[in-house]
């Protein structure tokens, strides 16, 4: 089972999150860094896909009617996250990314979508 790498979109590239994942072993890489700014949220999540990737971005409403549609057509994702940003801290969310890259495999996350909210102890 391989562990899941993650691709921030460019509307959740938080930089502290970014260097917070990575210094705990997290691959982690964003749209800013590979200058992916500006390509339509199908664009990012099929590149994603391509790359062995799993989406993460803040942008729920587009991306979980995006991952609806590709059920409907039976096309294949590698998986997405999706968070409420403005609602957790960088620690919150990061605590909630570790828990859920333990708990699950690229693999387990193939056409899936998890939310954040879900991993934060509340």
């Amino acid at each position: 089972m391989s562990q899941i790498r993650l691709y921030m979109d460019e509307d959740s590239t938080a930089r502290s999150l970014v260097l917070a994942l990575q210094n705990r072993g997290v691959d982690v890489i964003t749209s800013l860094s590979l200058n992916r700014l500006g390509y339509t949220d199908e664009e990012q999540l099929r590149w994603a896909t391509e790359q062995g990737l799993v989406l993460y971005s803040s942008n729920i409403r587009d991306f979980y009617r995006l991952h609806t549609d590709f059920l409907s057509k039976e096309q294949f994702h590698a998986g997405m996250i999706l968070v409420q940003q403005q609602r957790y801290s960088v620690g919150e969310i990061m605590r909630g990314i570790l828990s859920l890259i333990v708990a699950n495999s690229a693999e387990k996350m193939q056409n899936k979508v998890e939310f954040i909210s879900t991993w934060i102890e509340q």
